[in-house]
Formats: structure tokens, sequence, C-alpha cells
């Protein structure tokens, strides 16, 4: 299993890092991403501190580690330009906290981080025609959520990709142990999203692929 959304007490995270990533190798994991919660005021120092563990612990763990950000409720005038600090700094891999239905994120976040041109749209919530097509131009990848709550629009996020032929990939959203689910429990969360069995298995390719662009990055 591949889980690119995940976090650690750098933000609302429970573990620090090297926990997280133990807990995930015992879990079934090969790899993750720590993508701790960013606006202006932390983002140098979260990379910074994920850096110091993600590259160098990814020998002796067992599976491969690195190092990103999760852009959130950051103003969506402001979004691109902090995607491109994030990856200035070292972030191999950009998310961006998205309109989802269980929090007041400002409209046009979404927008804003496939125009910044962000790797993973998390929990997209309702996203719209015009977006969902933009990141299909853009090759911006939106979320399926195992994350409670967040899960909720999942079904509205795979319609649209769906349709307009965007590229999916499913998360935990790792905030606690808990949270990093099984392999069946995440082909449950797509397929009851609306996937198909074939369609789930294209999904999880998907995340292969974003990883194999990231091997080599440290």
């Amino acid at each position: 299993m591949i889980d690119l959304h995940t976090h650690t007490i750098f933000s609302d995270g429970e573990l620090i890092p090297a926990e997280l990533a133990r807990r995930a190798k015992v879990a079934g994991y090969e790899a993750l991403a720590m993508t701790d919660h960013v606006d202006h005021s932390n983002i140098e120092h979260i990379i910074t501190s994920i850096r110091k563990v993600t590259c160098r612990y990814s020998p002796y763990m067992g599976l491969d580690l690195f190092c990103g950000v999760e852009i959130t409720h950051v103003p969506p005038g402001l979004i691109p330009e902090l995607v491109t600090q994030a990856r200035d700094l070292g972030a191999q891999i950009v998310v961006v906290h998205g309109e989802t239905p269980v929090e007041p994120v400002a409209r046009g976040t979404n927008l804003a981080a496939i125009e910044g041109g962000a790797d993973i749209l998390a929990h997209p919530g309702f996203i719209t025609e015009e977006e969902t097509r933009l990141a299909v131009e853009k090759g911006v990848a939106l979320e399926i959520t195992t994350r409670k709550g967040h899960s909720m629009a999942n079904g509205h996020v795979v319609t649209m990709a769906k349709q307009f032929g965007a590229k999916l990939i499913i998360n935990n959203d790792a905030h606690a142990p808990g949270d990093l689910v099984s392999s069946e429990m995440r082909k449950r969360a797509g397929m009851g999203a609306g996937l198909t069995a074939d369609e789930y298995y294209v999904v999880e390719a998907n995340s292969r692929e974003l990883l194999q662009k990231l091997i080599g990055t440290c």
C-alpha cells in the first residue's frame, strides 16, 4: 500500500515521524508521505523538520518515506505562491486541503490549488465541472479519502472524475494509528464511492505512478 497524505505531531497528528513510519510499515505500507498542515507561518519549519527523517530513515525503516506538505485554509489568492515555495524549500509532494463539506474552507480553494499545480487536491468536496476539467489539464490528482467526515463527498468526486477523466488517488489523511487502514478497507472506500473493481486497481496504480516520480528526489 501507498499513502501520500498523513500527519505527524508537527501539525495535528498524534505520532512523531519515526513512529508513524514504523506503524505504517507494520500495517503493510510500502511508501508514505508525511504532509503536515502548513501556511506561510510554519512551512519552513515543517519541511526542514520532516526532511531530517524521511530520506535518512527510509533504508532503515524498510519503506519509502517522503517529505510533503498540506497547504491548509490559506486564502485562495495565496495558494499558488505557497505551492511554489513548498517545492523550493524541498517538499517532494504538495497536497492542498480542498473544499471538504465538513470544514469552512474558503470558496475558490479547489480552483487555486489546481491552477497552482499541486500534486494532490485532498478531499475536494463538491468539486465543479470546471475544476475537474482543469485538474485533468493540469495533471492534479483528486483524492478519495478514508477519513471520516471528509469522505462524505467521495461519491461526488468519483462521479466527476469518471465523467471527465480526472486522475483519482486514495489516501488515509492519517492523524492517528487507527487511521492507517488496511488494504481491504481502502478497497471498500473506493468501491463504496462508486469505483468498479477494475477502476479501483487503476486508482491504486495512480499512487504507484506518482510514487515513481518521487523516488530519487531526496
